[in-house]
């Protein structure tokens, strides 16, 4: 099923909006801005899915309506990854997260991780509505079929 068209607020619709690799590009690579930043989840992508990751979520404004987002927001599934094979910089959140911004361009963290002092998961978490308080869409992809 395709990626959902977006509501008035510009979000996606409540849910998690399976895709692959390549809906996501025609999506939300509208533009070579928008581009860049796919580029560098692209290359966190297919780190995680060398660890045995299968799964990641996209959140933050790459999947608005925004026409320049300030990056990506992701959380990543965690069962089956080998530790050993995963790059340390998923697991560096100093100085909020600066090493994944500039490395890829947006910040990653564990679905199942605590996001805020009421115990929701980060996968709970980016389906609220920072604004309203409502739940929004997300995107899930596959990291069995990257590019």
């Amino acid at each position: 099923m395709p990626i959902p068209g977006f509501q008035p607020d510009g979000l996606l619709p409540p849910g998690v909006h399976v895709a692959t690799w390549n809906e996501i590009v025609v999506r939300f690579g509208v533009s070579p801005y928008r581009q860049g930043i796919l580029g560098g989840l692209l290359d966190a992508a297919r780190l995680l899915a060398k660890a045995k990751c299968t799964r990641l979520y996209l959140d933050g404004s790459l999947v608005t309506d925004k026409a320049f987002p300030g990056d990506f927001d992701a959380c990543w599934d965690a069962n089956g990854v080998d530790v050993v094979l995963l790059d340390p910089v998923f697991l560096d959140f100093s100085n909020r997260r600066a090493a994944q911004k500039a490395r890829f361009r947006g910040e990653l963290f564990i679905s199942s991780a605590t996001a805020d002092t009421t115990g929701t998961t980060f996968l709970s978490f980016f389906q609220i509505d920072k604004n309203a308080g409502g739940p929004k869409g997300i995107v899930a992809l596959d990291l069995g079929g990257l590019p």
